[in-house]
């Protein structure tokens, strides 16, 4: 009979499963204007089926100091350490959102002491009541609901991932942007410090020259001003230094220390420059991948929302042992059981459902419109990097010939000079131009390399 009655409870639940297409909560798929073929503003880098971003840091940094460095801020920044426990705890939650499809188990053992009134007219002025029993209850799923929340945690998990890949992706631009222009700033170090002693014996010559009737004292001051300002430079050269070895020991984790590297001259990045399709920036960019998950989970948690206006079908189980006496407790005459099939439809409920549901869908939109923008900023930055890659590259051939005109016309200008055929200013002017001029030539090249890793980092690079 019990049999019988679990069987008309189960096709009651069952019919309406039957009938569930017809509400089914909504499939996600990715909005198809999404993205433009003509994203990336710019022909100066070829495009191909390829992208730079897949490329491994550890082929595109070959110099075994950063990738030293790059190895100790993957394990120690806090950053990144942050990120991994919001992995862990996303993690968490999706696994009890596939948890949700099963049914829900609860245990109970109870004792009870009844006293009875004497007025109340009861046979048993006391008794004791003995009771272990299992509580059970599941859900059918005929709406989508458990499923879209499975979904949402899915996507939140996805989006967790994302956001500790984006960490990784700056934390190698930041740490190989760092330790590239401390090796630029070496060399302009060790160019102001060949300049200073140039110009200390310059001194010495001018000071000659003047006692020899060739110049006065003005020539000796500017030619000492001019040293005066190449130990300035050198000055503000290595508070830049030091303030940036600082800033490289917080991405590494660790106190400010000295930072160990090798030489400006040694460094090229040999990968070549190509950007892929603009569709890859789906898949290579975290920050995109992390927006475009956002926008999944709310899709879903929209789903939830709706599925709240159709009924909830539930089944419910209880089962054990009840007896009021304890020697008969496991007894076969102490089993008891219930089942219960049971349907709930919102009627009135002050419009929360509603009100949720709007809410939802408003939030859904939001996540779309952040989506967009997402993808708009990382066209922009790739398009940014690649204009300003190839504007850096066309000012070093500039520089370079800008240098040597000045170098030879300082060399010129000295050479004028000893015989007596050339006024000291203009020796003077030569040389502050050609120092300027070679250190103006380092930093174009340091922008190169800077441009090259705001590329890398823009198409979604380094995190592999």
């Amino acid at each position: 009979m019990k049999t019988q009655k679990i069987y008309k409870i189960l096709l009651i639940i069952g019919l309406p499963i039957l009938l569930s297409s017809c509400f089914a909560a909504k499939e996600y798929s990715r909005p198809e204007t999404i993205i433009s073929e003509n994203s990336f503003r710019t022909d100066a880098i070829s495009k191909d089926s390829l992208s730079m971003a897949v490329v491994s840091w550890k082929e595109l940094f070959t110099d075994q100091f950063l990738q030293k460095y790059i190895n100790e801020g993957l394990i120690n920044n806090i950053d990144n350490r942050v990120a991994l426990q919001q992995i862990i705890a996303a993690q968490a939650y999706l696994k009890q959102g596939k948890a949700g499809y099963l049914p829900t188990l609860n245990g109970s053992l109870q004792f009870n002491h009844q006293e009875n009134s004497d007025n109340m007219g009861y046979a048993i002025s006391s008794a004791n009541q003995y009771s272990l029993g299992a509580n059970l209850s599941w859900e059918a799923d005929i709406w989508g609901k458990i499923r879209s929340n499975k979904r949402a945690f899915e996507a939140s998990y996805l989006q967790s991932v994302a956001a500790h890949q984006a960490i990784k992706t700056t934390l190698v631009s930041q740490i190989a942007a760092v330790y590239y222009q401390l090796l630029s700033l070496d060399e302009q170090v060790k160019i102001t410090k060949e300049t200073i002693e140039t110009r200390e014996k310059g001194l010495t010559t001018t000071q000659a020259l003047k006692e020899s009737g060739y110049v006065t004292e003005i020539a000796v001051k500017q030619t000492e001003a001019q040293l005066y300002t190449a130990k300035s430079i050198l000055i503000d050269l290595n508070e830049q230094i030091h303030l940036l070895e600082n800033t490289m020991s917080i991405l590494l984790g660790k106190s400010s220390s000295k930072i160990e590297r090798s030489t400006f001259s040694e460094q090229k990045i040999a990968i070549p420059l190509e950007i892929g399709v603009p569709a890859l920036l789906l898949s290579n960019r975290p920050d995109v991948i992390a927006a475009e998950s956002r926008f999944m989970q709310a899709f879903e948690l929209t789903n939830v929302a709706r599925s709240n206006f159709y009924p909830t079908i539930t089944l419910t189980a209880s089962g054990g042992f009840q007896s009021l006496d304890f020697d008969n407790f496991f007894n076969a005459s102490s089993l008891f059981s219930n089942v219960l099939g049971g349907l709930t439809q919102p009627i009135f409920n002050s419009k929360k459902i509603k009100t949720q549901y709007e809410v939802s869908k408003a939030q859904q939109e939001q996540a779309l419109l952040r989506f967009k923008e997402t993808l708009l900023n990382a066209s922009k930055e790739v398009s940014d990097a690649m204009y300003s890659y190839k504007a850096a590259t066309e000012k070093i051939a500039i520089k370079e010939k800008e240098f040597n005109a000045y170098n030879t016309a300082s060399s010129y200008s000295q050479e004028l000079l000893n015989n007596g055929l050339a006024n000291y200013l203009e020796v003077l002017n030569a040389q502050e131009n050609a120092l300027n001029s070679q250190l103006g030539l380092i930093n174009a090249q340091f922008n190169q390399l800077k441009y090259t890793i705001d590329l890398y980092k823009a198409l979604g690079g380094g995190w592999r």
